[in-house]
């Protein structure tokens, strides 16, 4: 049996497991990406790849597959897409045509800064397996790993932080604590910042005010159970 013959087999029982009933002609959506993928899987084979070489194609289709740049971005070999002017302080914002999860910024003393919206996530401290992404958050990554030109974005930094709410007026939180990052290669660096949610925006404060709204947001889910019951 040839390597494309098993591929085939292999399919097709997938495709048999996923919709036992499909009629022939009949479109299924499990089915298509498990066929898509076999024809992607002959087209390498026919391309004479030997493992090695099979393993390099395999990574360079992934990094297009997740519009991940293959070389490094430079500003000789990019365009830049203007977005908006901040209202803060009249700054420019331009997205990358290569990688549209990176920015630039135009500061109004020429100031150039970049960003990509991919280079953290957080996870919860009591929730690591829900990710998501926080403008507060991404300010202080930028802060700490400034992203300067050539730029080949890697793995992205790990985001512990950690959020209650203090007043049910404020929504789903209203204190964040920033914890510390872990970088791709394991190394965990303590950030220890605190906000809380203020008029317009969140404020920093300290260890011993985020420790008191924590005892105020154990209070008010005790009040809410006894409540309940």
């Amino acid at each position: 049996m040839s390597l494309v013959d098993w591929a085939e087999r292999e399919v097709a029982l997938a495709c048999k497991r996923e919709n036992p009933d499909r009629k022939e002609g009949e479109f299924d959506y499990g089915c298509a990406c498990y066929e898509s993928a076999l024809k992607a899987f002959k087209s390498l084979c026919e391309d004479g790849h030997s493992g090695f070489s099979i393993s390099m194609t395999k990574h360079i289709l992934n990094q297009l597959i997740d519009k991940r740049p293959l070389t490094p971005i430079r500003e000789d070999n990019v365009d830049w897409r203007f977005c908006y002017t901040k209202d803060d302080d009249g700054s420019s914002v331009y997205r990358c045509d290569r990688m549209s999860s990176l920015f630039k910024t135009i500061h109004p003393d020429g100031t150039v800064t970049y960003s990509d919206n991919n280079s953290y996530y957080c996870v919860d401290v009591g929730n690591p397996n829900a990710s998501y992404h926080s403008w507060l958050v991404a300010r202080i990554i930028e802060e700490m790993f400034p992203i300067t030109m050539p730029y080949l974005p890697g793995n992205p930094v790990k985001v512990v932080c950690e959020d209650f709410l203090t007043d049910p007026r404020n929504g789903a939180f209203d204190t964040r604590g920033i914890l510390y990052a872990v970088k791709p290669d394991g190394e965990k660096i303590q950030i220890a910042r605190y906000f809380k949610k203020a008029e317009c925006d969140f404020v920093e404060i300290s260890v011993d005010e985020y420790e008191e709204r924590r005892k105020m947001a154990m209070r008010r889910m005790t009040v809410n159970e006894n409540t309940d019951e």
